[in-house]
């Protein structure tokens, strides 16, 4: 994943750009960049590798060394942006947020008709923000090109570019998978994937861009240069997972939808054997706590922290590329509270269930510390397909999700025609699905949230979310 942030103003905008950029550390771990407009000195760029360390402490110093009225900045899991570019469209800095699956096609097809080049990384891949700069300008305009590029990608790609005449181009992708916010003050105009993160620079909400609407910012005027399309598919995970709790995507709030998707979970858990056995319901850290306080607020049963996590100097879990490093850090920031775990019987929300790898450690981890019973709850329905519109679950490949693995397992290949029943958790099928993983991870009770119970959470029409992950729907 990843986020942007630019700001276009009569002043120096290097510092709003900053701090906006810094809001969106949560999206990403890799590379932070930041690039500037200024008329004498023109535009100016720098990146930083951010995997050990936070955006603020690489870029501390950026307001000696570079300044402007326009600039852009992004943080991602992926490849180091923004890039500087020159083109037939002039030079320009570009960032992108977004996953492209037919990367190599587009390559090939470029070097073929164009007699191009690429600057190769390591390994000889190319970076993705250099090919969507590269298919933008194929065509006359920056229009045409994004329009152009959007349509050849298969996957995401939101993007931002700062033009070298000091104006900022924001497009968002073609079906609206990811937010593109626009925010005004008095002395301009800002773009953000978190909204959130102009409005404590003084930024006041002007509009959500539509799927595919293209807009160009100055410090005076909003422009129109493409009209949004009609169809929406935005990221159903913003809201479970992704999103920051005070974020509104579409105008729906991402911890408000977390509480009432723990309330939908709890209702779906109303006439279950165990329930009044449950001595505290609990939140996986930290996604997890919000829908844990909406089925604790719900069933009655009192919300505890069986453990903290301890992060000023643990860097977040899933930032390695090894997942035995990635679960040595989980473990290493896991610190119990013995009074609230010995002898009791524990509920735990999580947002979601991908490989299984670090949920069962936690779960081990709450047994070697006493507990009598472990239950688990997803908030959100069993991943059944790997992500490639914006490849949140990392997993390399389908079978490498707990739900799909497991189902080999209980039935062969064969087994996979039947996914939707076992989604279902009245269906056979389903149960043995819930049998079959709480051996495997150790747990008293497992319970997925439905499909019906997300649309219901976030509140906006089914046709307009993303549910891909889930049933393999476009």
């Amino acid at each position: 994943m990843g986020g942007f942030f630019g700001a276009v103003g009569k002043k120096d905008v290097t510092s709003d750009v900053f701090f906006g950029t810094d809001y969106h550390s949560h999206l990403g771990t890799r590379s932070g960049g930041m690039a500037a407009y200024d008329s004498v000195i023109g535009l100016q760029r720098n990146i930083h590798n951010i995997e050990n360390s936070p955006f603020r402490t690489k870029f501390e110093h950026i307001f000696d060394e570079m300044r402007g009225t326009a600039a852009i900045g992004g943080i991602n899991d992926t490849d180091p942006q923004p890039l500087l570019i020159r083109s037939n469209l002039g030079t320009y800095a570009i960032c992108i947020v977004g996953v492209i699956n037919n990367a190599e096609a587009l390559i090939a097809q470029y070097l073929s008709f164009s007699g191009g080049h690429f600057g190769a990384m390591t390994g000889g891949r190319v970076n993705t923000t250099e090919l969507v700069a590269a298919l933008i300008n194929q065509k006359s305009s920056f229009v045409e090109g994004i329009s152009f590029a959007q349509k050849v990608i298969e996957g995401t790609a939101s993007i931002l570019i700062l033009t070298g005449y000091g104006s900022i181009i924001a497009a968002r992708d073609r079906l609206g998978r990811l937010p593109v916010a626009i925010g005004k003050s008095e002395d301009g105009y800002c773009v953000s994937f978190e909204a959130f993160a102009y409005k404590k620079l003084g930024y006041a909400d002007e509009r959500e861009l539509g799927p595919g609407e293209i807009v160009e910012l100055t410090a005076d005027k909003l422009k129109q240069l493409k009209a949004p399309g009609k169809e929406m598919r935005v990221c159903s995970f913003l809201w479970t997972y992704y999103g920051y709790p005070t974020s509104s995507y579409e105008g729906v709030n991402v911890e408000t939808m977390r509480y009432r998707n723990g309330e939908i979970l709890s209702e779906n858990d109303c006439d279950s054997e165990f329930i009044n056995d449950i001595d505290y319901v609990a939140g996986v850290p930290d996604s997890g706590t919000p829908h844990a306080i909406g089925y604790a607020n719900h069933s009655h049963h009192p919300f505890a922290r069986p453990f903290i996590k301890y992060t000023p100097t643990w860097p977040r879990s899933f930032m390695s590329a090894k997942q035995a490093d990635r679960s040595r850090v989980a473990k290493m920031k896991q610190i119990p509270v013995h009074e609230l775990i010995e002898g009791k019987n524990l509920l735990f929300v999580d947002d979601s269930i991908v490989r299984g790898t670090q949920l069962r450690e936690t779960v081990e981890f709450l047994y070697e510390n006493g507990a009598a019973s472990v239950h688990i709850r997803s908030a959100c329905p069993p991943i059944m397909y790997g992500c490639k519109y914006l490849n949140f679950s990392r997993a390399t490949s389908d079978m490498e999700l707990i739900t799909r693995a497991t189902i080999v397992e209980l039935e062969g290949e064969e087994g996979l025609e039947h996914i939707d029943e076992y989604c279902d958790r009245s269906s056979e099928r389903g149960k043995s699905l819930r049998d079959a993983i709480c051996k495997k991870l150790h747990l008293a009770s497992l319970e997925f949230q439905t499909i019906e119970g997300v649309y219901e959470a976030i509140g906006l029409e089914p046709c307009k979310l993303c549910t891909y992950c889930w049933n393999g729907k476009e």
